[in-house]
């Protein structure tokens, strides 16, 4: 009997196919094996390119690595590794041997790592060899961390990922795991507060790439796809693992941070066919000199995810490059992107609709299903692709997966043509005059004016406790702040919007604070 996913793409939703016996790694290292794949181009980092059947045996040779190290079955494995071909290795090899890979930001700080460590109880993280200096401290200090397998390290040393794989072989059965065992974590990004260990199943991989990457998105076998947002990042494990590996394309990585600089110049140098990005990424390489125009840059598919993205910057970018960015919104929670604009039907200022095979509803105040237009409510979320819960934190799990429906902690309208308008988050929306005030619809207009790069609005209380909007405004390069320059924007933003929407204050800031993963942690801002 096959242990390998199917899916007819012939019925909307598509019928997914997932065997009891079930691996990840060993379905989608597997499926491209068995279609003959083996000498074609997975991966290009920056110090090489990789075949399917290279994969293959890294996979399995990191499989054997942790058996080795002791790691049992269900075990779990921490990896803060840079987006290499060390990525996979290390991810789909510990699948593979039924370990639990926990993929962590490479953007943190050592106090960060100390948490998650001793939350996970991983006893070994692998990390990438720039990263060494903040987690060799934490030999002594977490209890259950035992060893630390250095990635991009010096071969000859004891703790070299490479020195342990050459002596492991290439050769390795994927453990009997089943569709519903946990396969791997992701620490949700932060943008409202402590990270949470999420915890998804060996099937929910498989199942985002059939009902969204395949029919939404288009990927096909013939394409080379580069993601800037990073393999850590739920958005980016899609775009540059499952994805690509689920119809056998070429993925290009990039260790490095995604500045528009260095991800000009992986564009100009492999022409990728689909170009995954945040806002704040769109924003900065629309603002260079140096972005890329149609004729040197014939990208097919564009997608943005993380935030939602604004009408003006999408507008700029497909007169730029020709070519429609596909905003739509995923969450740790739910693994990656579950409503979405489409080829064909882009309505910028929208997510665009559900992906098919999920559901989504907005839900009030008190609990009840909106089925009006334009009215804001939570928005909820059912599909297959849900996290099992949070590890270790029964109470945010209650709260967040309710039955089928998982809360997205955003608050979103539907508008009269039946397409999702996103209006912040829960703890985002203000209140003006009694009136609910979109932080997102207020920053979209702020964009637009001629000197501002990006914006960030929250609620700020007047010298009478009521809630009025304030704006973080990082001006374009050469722009100089001034006082008549805020009233300017000011004055914009009351000629586009009601005019209770208009921040009361402006403050011009060099840079907002971010999760690496380029979403705006306006609690940071309302701490201010």
């Amino acid at each position: 009997m096959s242990t390998l996913s199917t899916a007819d793409h012939s019925v909307s939703p598509p019928r997914i196919e997932i065997p009891r016996q079930y691996n990840a790694a060993d379905d989608l290292i597997g499926r491209n094996l068995a279609a003959g794949r083996g000498g074609k181009i997975a991966y290009i980092d920056d110090a090489g390119r990789y075949t399917y059947d290279e994969l293959a045996a890294r996979a399995n040779r990191f499989a054997s690595v942790l058996g080795k190290l002791g790691l049992m079955r269900e075990q779990r494995v921490l990896m803060c590794v840079h987006d290499t071909i060390d990525f996979p290795t290390v991810f789909l090899g510990a699948i593979k041997a039924g370990v639990v890979p926990i993929a962590v930001n490479t953007l943190l700080t050592q106090g960060d790592y100390a948490y998650m460590l001793a939350d996970s109880r991983a006893r070994v993280a692998v990390v990438s060899a720039a990263l060494l200096p903040l987690f060799e401290p934490l030999l002594d200090k977490v209890p259950t961390l035992e060893r630390i397998v250095v990635a991009g390290g010096p071969a000859g040393s004891g703790d070299a990922l490479a020195g342990l794989m050459a002596e492991a072989s290439p050769e390795f059965e994927a453990v009997a795991t089943t569709c519903d065992d946990a396969c791997f974590w992701l620490y949700s990004s932060g943008s409202t507060g402590a990270p949470k260990g999420t915890v998804h199943v060996q099937a929910s991989l498989i199942q985002t790439a059939e009902l969204y990457a395949k029919p939404v998105l288009g990927i096909r076998e013939s394409d080379v796809v580069f993601s800037a947002a990073k393999l850590f990042f739920a958005y980016g494990l899609g775009n540059g693992l499952t994805f690509p590996l689920s119809v056998g394309a070429t993925t290009v990585l990039m260790a490095e941070r995604p500045t528009p600089a260095a991800v000009f110049q992986r564009l100009r140098e492999h022409k990728p066919d689909i170009f995954y990005g945040v806002p704040t990424l769109y924003a900065g390489m629309l603002a260079s000199p140096e972005c890329p125009t149609r004729a040197e840059l014939p990208l097919r598919a564009c997608t943005s995810a993380g935030e939602a993205l604004p009408e003006e910057i999408a507008r700029r970018w497909r007169e730029r490059l020709g070519v429609d960015i596909l905003d739509g919104i995923g969450s740790t929670e739910m693994l990656h992107i579950f409503l979405s604009n489409r080829p064909g039907d882009v309505h910028y200022g929208t997510t665009g609709k559900p992906v098919p095979g999920y559901e989504v509803r907005l839900v009030d105040d008190e609990g009840n299903v909106i089925d009006r237009p334009n009215e804001p409510g939570e928005l909820q979320i059912a599909g297959p692709s849900a996290a099992m819960g949070y590890w270790n934190n029964r109470a945010k799990s209650r709260d967040t997966f309710r039955g089928p429906w998982t809360r997205s902690g955003d608050k979103y309208s539907m508008n009269a043509e039946g397409y999702y308008v996103y209006a912040g988050r829960n703890d985002d929306m203000l209140k003006v005059s009694g009136i609910y005030v979109s932080p997102i619809e207020v920053e979209s207009c702020l964009i637009q004016h001629e000197a501002v790069l990006e914006a960030a609005v929250v609620g700020h209380e007047d010298d009478d406790k009521l809630v009025k909007p304030r704006a973080f405004v990082v001006l374009k390069p050469g722009v100089t702040a001034s006082e008549a320059l805020a009233e300017q924007i000011k004055q914009h933003v009351k000629a586009h919007l009601a005019p209770y929407k208009y921040p009361r204050w402006m403050e011009f800031v060099e840079e907002l604070p971010k999760t690496a993963t380029g979403k705006i942690q306006r609690f940071k801002l309302r701490a201010r």
